[in-house]
C-alpha cells in the first residue's frame, strides 16, 4: 500500500493532499492524471474499481518516483469513463469521448498556464481511449501528452492464471488487495463467462465494434475471478507502479526537443 512520508501533512506529490507552498515552491513540471469509471464489476467488486485502481497506482508511482527526485503531481482522479454501452445496467455514468476530449482540453489549459510542461493520462478503464483526443489536442498546446493503460503494461496479464477483461482474477486480486473491505466473498461471484463474437474478423481482433455488454455476459464480468489472491494482487501493484514510475522518471528527465535516437 502506499505509505506516507513522517511528520504533519499530506502525501506531497499527491495534489488533493498537499498544500499551496508546496505546489507554489516545488518545482513540479510533470502531472499525472488518473482517469477511471464508474460501472459494476461481476456480483463482487464495486463500481468504482477502476477508480479505485487507478488512483492507487498513480499515487504510488508518484511517491516512488518523487523518493527519486522526480517532482510529480497526482492529479484528482476522473471517476466517469466511456460506458455508452453499459447504459442499460443501473448506476452505471457515461462520459462520452468528446466530453472526455473537452475535460482533457480544460486540465491542459490549466496545468500549461501554471508552468507545467508534461502530462501522463493514466487509463484505467478499458472503454477509454485518449490517443484521438491527445493528436487533435497536441497541436494546440506546448504540454507534452501521453497515455499509458496500466493494465496493458508488458508482463502484467502474465501474472494471473486467467487475468480476465473485466472483474476477472486480475481486477479482483488487486482490489482485495487495495481495498479487501469492498469485496464481497469470492463463492458470491458470478463465473465471468463471455459471449464472443460470430464475426471472424472481431474474434481475431482485426475488426472491432463496441460491444452491448448486458449481451456479452450475465453478471457483467469477464473473466473468472475464482483465483484471485490479495497477495496477486500486491505483486502485480508493486510490480505496475514501479514500471510507471521509471517512466515518470525518464519523462521527467527528457528534453522535450530531443525526444528521439
Amino acid at each position: 500500500m502506499t505509505r506516507r512520508p513522517s511528520g504533519a501533512g499530506g502525501r506531497p506529490w499527491i495534489l488533493a493532499e498537499t498544500t499551496w507552498p508546496t505546489v507554489r515552491d516545488g518545482g513540479c513540471t510533470l502531472a499525472v492524471l488518473p482517469w477511471g469509471a464508474t460501472e459494476p464489476h461481476n456480483l463482487h467488486l464495486p463500481y468504482a474499481t477502476d477508480v479505485y485502481e487507478s488512483e492507487a497506482i498513480a499515487a504510488e508511482a508518484g511517491r516512488l518516483a518523487w523518493e527519486r527526485g522526480c517532482r510529480t503531481l497526482v492529479l484528482p482522479t476522473v471517476p466517469f469513463g466511456v460506458n455508452a454501452q453499459q447504459m442499460d445496467l443501473r448506476g452505471t455514468i457515461n462520459m462520452h469521448p468528446s466530453t472526455q476530449a473537452a475535460v482533457l482540453a480544460d486540465v491542459v489549459e490549466s496545468l500549461e498556464g501554471q508552468g507545467f510542461d508534461r502530462l501522463v493520462v493514466l487509463n484505467g478503464h478499458g472503454g477509454n481511449d485518449f490517443r484521438a483526443m491527445i493528436r487533435e489536442l497536441q497541436s494546440a498546446t506546448g504540454v507534452f501528452l501521453s497515455t499509458l493503460d496500466w493494465f496493458r503494461i508488458h508482463g502484467t496479464q502474465d501474472m494471473f492464471g486467467e487475468a480476465g477483461d473485466h472483474a476477472g482474477e486480475m481486477e479482483t486480486s488487486l482490489v482485495l488487495h487495495l481495498r479487501p473491505d469492498l469485496v464481497h466473498p469470492l463463492d458470491e461471484a458470478g463465473p465471468g463467462s463471455g459471449r464472443s463474437w460470430k464475426l471472424t474478423a472481431m474474434r481475431e481482433g482485426w475488426a472491432w465494434a463496441p460491444r452491448q455488454w448486458s449481451r456479452v455476459t450475465d453478471d457483467t464480468g469477464v473473466g473468472d475471478p475464482s483465483g484471485a489472491t490479495a497477495e496477486k494482487g500486491r505483486d502485480c501493484f508493486d510490480a505496475v507502479s514501479r514500471r510507471i514510475a521509471d517512466y515518470l522518471f525518464q519523462l521527467s528527465r527528457v528534453d522535450l526537443d530531443d525526444l528521439y535516437e
